[in-house]
């Protein structure tokens, strides 16, 4: 199909696509990548009459270290973030992620802001963000906020973000000492995206799990931390019998998704599946 009509806007910088948010109100949407924007605007479920394309501004491309966070712009490509070593030592969720997100394709225009802008519930980076207690820093008329990842996530589709504002980078803190992380998802054969998704960060001290962050998505309309599972997991030894009870408990806590490819039961099923492996994988990379 064929979107409806619009204007096409080209900023330089992030101060000039403000500008434009502002002048144009509810008429305009942000362009990054585009997988999930020109879709919908395909089968005119979004009919926007000003597209503000921000793929090229330059300081959303950034990626740096500072005070003990690794800083990457929100308009890092799924693949320059798979293929950091820099992101795969200091934040290894993010680059597992971004390893199995679509198709080389879709990893090479694709940005990590706009899948945590678009919040889809099966996408990879929001379970990957969550576990690494990272933040989504944003800039609007007002300035620039930084939200944490575990408040982002509104529901399904819906964000913190409002709609004058656009996301500048993510702040992950790096990887902690003693600390393993892990994330795993079994993919929707068509579509890749998770059926079910889950990202594990265990700290090991002295043989016994310090810190637990354990993070799903897919399962249901919003990602979230399963702090169930997390509890059950800290101040054990991770051996089989400690992972494997930990991971039984994985999304009692919340209402599943069923669809046609998945019902309640099998998500769930799934869910305590990819726990157990990706706690497992986690705390076997424990340095």
């Amino acid at each position: 199909m064929i979107p409806a009509a619009f204007a096409y806007h080209r900023p330089d910088s992030v101060k000039e696509a403000l500008a434009l948010l502002k002048e144009h109100g509810e008429e305009a949407k942000l362009l990054a990548g585009g997988h999930s924007l020109l879709p919908a605007m395909k089968l005119r479920l979004s009919t926007p009459s000003q597209l503000i394309d921000i793929g090229r501004i330059a300081e959303l491309k950034r990626l740096e270290e500072k005070g003990g966070h690794l800083i990457i712009g929100a308009g890092a490509t799924h693949w320059a973030i798979e293929s950091s070593a820099q992101v795969g030592e200091k934040a290894p969720l993010l680059q597992q992620a971004a390893s199995v997100i679509g198709d080389p394709q879709v990893r090479n225009l694709g940005t990590i802001g706009g899948s945590l802008a678009h919040a889809d519930p099966a996408a990879d980076y929001p379970a990957a963000v969550l576990a690494s207690q990272a933040e989504i820093q944003v800039r609007g008329p007002k300035g620039e906020r930084r939200i944490e990842a575990g408040d982002f996530f509104v529901d399904l589709y819906q964000t913190d973000l409002q709609p004058d504002e656009l996301i500048t980078a993510v702040r992950v803190p790096a990887l902690p000492k003693n600390a393993g992380a892990c994330y795993l998802k079994f993919p929707h054969p068509a579509s890749r995206f998770a059926v079910v998704g889950c990202a594990a960060m265990v700290v090991v001290d002295k043989g016994k799990c310090k810190e637990a962050r354990v993070a799903f998505n897919g399962v249901s309309s919003v990602a979230f931390r399963d702090a169930a599972v997390e509890e059950a997991l800290e101040g054990k030894a991770l051996d089989a019998g400690a992972i494997e009870a930990a991971a039984a408990r994985a999304a009692g806590e919340v209402e599943v998704l069923s669809d046609a490819f998945a019902g309640e039961e099998y998500r769930r099923h799934l869910a305590r599946v990819y726990a157990r492996r990706a706690i497992a994988q986690a705390a076997a990379t424990a340095r």
